[in-house]
């Protein structure tokens, strides 16, 4: 399953801004799930603009968020 995110993870990374890699890499490198509070904090960002990427992410599949927390996505 890891290899299938990475395969994917590859493949978008290459059009991907620096704001949506940091969210990436943060996710990635946090193991758990996290809040918009937290991922904005760890890559020192305002919510509003980490909200932007998430939601651009979340639209392209690569991650998935429930109770709040969002989490690199499992499909």
């Amino acid at each position: 399953m890891k290899y299938k995110i990475s395969k994917k993870l590859d493949g978008v990374l290459k059009s991907m801004g620096k704001l949506e890699e940091a969210v990436i890499s943060t996710l990635k490198e946090s193991g758990k799930p996290l809040t918009l509070a937290e991922i904005a904090q760890r890559i020192g960002e305002s919510e509003k603009k980490v909200f932007k990427e998430l939601r651009s992410l979340f639209e392209k599949g690569l991650i998935d968020t429930q109770n709040r927390q969002y989490a690199l996505s499992s499909r």
